[in-house]
């Protein structure tokens, strides 16, 4: 009886992965580029703040801004 149950909840969860990741697909496979922007966004965010992305962009941003004279 375990082994069942064990064996539906693993069929549930394939299930909800498979859905999920079919999300915004289109009928040819590919991905509408905004739900692709709204699914890469927020991990590219946690990245760029885990490993000091931001400072580097900020520093960026400020000597291309000096250098326009702003």
């Amino acid at each position: 009886m375990a082994q069942r149950a064990t064996a539906r909840a693993q069929e549930r969860v394939s299930y909800l992965v498979a859905t999920v990741a079919t999300i915004g697909t289109r009928p040819s496979g590919q991905r509408h580029p905004l739900v692709a922007a709204a699914i890469v966004l927020p991990v590219a965010l946690l990245l760029a703040v885990v490993f000091g992305g931001v400072d580097a962009v900020v520093t960026k941003a400020s000597s291309v801004a000096g250098m326009l004279g702003r």
